[in-house]
């Protein structure tokens, strides 16, 4: 049975085979992202507070690592923004004496501006934090963070982090057509980038059902032109394929066709049938995608995943 506060490993287009630790209930989040895979955010906020109990986060990660199965990375992500977790300095430094495996951290960076957040990720192998805009106004339309988040001050303590980090930190841009993709946005992010001089740049677009559906992706050639001017420290992720390996179970993702071959499903269909971790889910669907098996349809305002059927 798979652990509630785990789940995977996961092929993940930037970390490899990833074991996914969730940190916080579903959808408590500082921000309600437009392009946000999992919906919108149903708790708002920036109370740091034990969300979930962490001895048990602990005891199932300890358990999956007895299994031997291959993972590159360890990686605080789930349901919500993981530095809510109070004690996420704590598992941070408890993972690193229970096995070498890197330890990762997703992170929309929104409280970065604290002091303690710093700290407590400084153990961290990676950072992955996220920045969308540079203007209060773009920040707002895609981010749409708490009140009184200014994207002054993420940038700002992107920057400090950076200064007493000793870790990596890749940095992702998301880009939302039409919202944050002009030439002067992109120039804009360019300044802030030299700034926070991340180790690298991960170029995103929307490529998995998002929260609103006025998220549209950009195009290859238009990611592609976005590179070009970040420089050679960008590289764009959002097309990247997917690699089966050791940690990917083809009978979980059987497991998925077979529930959608018998009719189109939503992906909280898939999750009450198998049991499975939203973010578990959303990666073999990508691969069936990729593989041309499913597709993604929309109807009464929902998505949902029908099979498509091969020609004989």
């Amino acid at each position: 049975m798979q652990d509630k506060y785990t789940y995977g490993p996961v092929p993940s287009r930037r970390l490899g085979f990833s074991l996914g630790i969730d940190l916080i209930p579903f959808k408590n989040c500082s921000f309600d992202c437009i392009y946000c895979q999992l919906g919108k955010t149903t708790n708002k906020t920036i109370e740091r507070k034990e969300y979930l109990p962490t001895e048990e986060i602990l005891k199932g990660v300890k358990e999956i690592l007895k299994k031997g199965d291959h993972i590159d990375y360890l990686t605080f992500s789930g349901s919500g923004e993981p530095t809510l977790h109070s004690r996420i300095g704590y598992l941070i430094t408890e993972l690193k004496k229970m096995t070498k495996i890197p330890v990762a951290v997703l992170t929309n960076g929104s409280l970065l501006f604290m002091s303690d957040v710093q700290k407590e990720l400084s153990d961290a192998d990676v950072v992955l934090p996220t920045l969308c805009a540079t203007t209060q106004e773009i920040f707002k339309k895609i981010n749409r963070p708490i009140p009184n988040i200014a994207i002054e001050k993420v940038i700002r303590s992107l920057i400090s982090f950076r200064k007493i980090y000793k870790g990596k930190i890749w940095l992702e841009i998301m880009l939302v057509k039409g919202i944050n993709d002009s030439l002067s946005e992109i120039n804009k992010l360019k300044d802030d980038v030299v700034k926070i001089a991340p180790d690298r740049i991960h170029l995103n677009t929307v490529v998995r059902p998002p929260s609103e559906k006025y998220a549209l992706p950009l195009s290859t050639e238009e990611l592609q032109k976005v590179k070009n001017i970040l420089g050679d420290n960008a590289e764009i992720i959002a097309s990247t394929k997917t690699k089966r390996g050791p940690a990917y179970i083809i009978d979980i993702e059987k497991t998925i066709f077979d529930i959608i071959k018998r009719r189109p499903v939503t992906l909280d269909d898939i999750c009450s049938v198998t049991g499975l971790h939203r973010n578990e889910i959303l990666k073999y669907l990508d691969r069936l995608q990729q593989d041309k098996k499913i597709r993604l349809t929309k109807h009464d305002s929902r998505n949902y995943y029908e099979a498509i059927l091969q020609e004989v």
